[in-house]
């Protein structure tokens, strides 16, 4: 009889040791995975919100082709692209957007060109059917007009091309 309680008492033992060991292995592994996507939205007064992928995708997108001239007249960044409009994100008030690339990139975009609908600015999340973080250029600020070609004159700009930014990080509102 006194074998049969040590057996018992052995196995729960190990049981309990097993499922300690189960968790901390799920511990372990939640707290090291990536966190998702997402980019940092900076209002007026200073305070930061992140806006992630599953919150972007919670608006209404656009999927348009789109290409951009550069300074030199050249085309460039044809593809289609897919995202919510920008004016969607940017929950406060603003006059312009400060947009922040990875690499330091950076552009403001007055609001009037964040609220023109026939030059629609959209982050985009998705680039010819392949979505972040699968995308190597990250969320990109992209202009879709309607005929998905922004040239240097209708946008009024040195190069349109400018207004495009690649890996954007962080968005913040004067």
């Amino acid at each position: 009889m006194a074998m049969t309680g040590g057996i018992q008492k052995r196995s729960l033992a190990l049981f309990l040791l097993l499922v300690i060991a189960v968790a901390a292995a799920l511990m372990v592994r939640w707290a090291l995975a990536p966190p998702e996507p997402g980019i940092e939205i900076v209002d007026a007064t200073g305070a930061a919100r992140i806006a992630t992928l599953s919150d972007m995708r919670h608006y209404t997108a656009i999927e348009r082709r789109g290409s951009y001239q550069n300074q030199f007249g050249n085309w460039g960044g044809e593809g289609v692209y897919r995202g919510p409009l920008l004016r969607d994100l940017l929950d406060s008030e603003y006059s312009a957007v400060e947009v922040i690339a990875a690499d330091g990139y950076r552009v403001i975009i007055e609001r009037h060109r964040v609220e023109d609908l026939a030059y629609p600015i959209v982050l985009a999340y998705c680039v010819d059917g392949a979505c972040v973080p699968d995308v190597a250029d990250g969320f990109r600020i992209a202009v879709l007009p309607e005929d998905g070609g922004v040239s240097n004159a209708e946008y009024g700009a040195d190069s349109a091309g400018s207004f495009w930014v690649r890996d954007v990080v962080r968005l913040v509102l004067e």
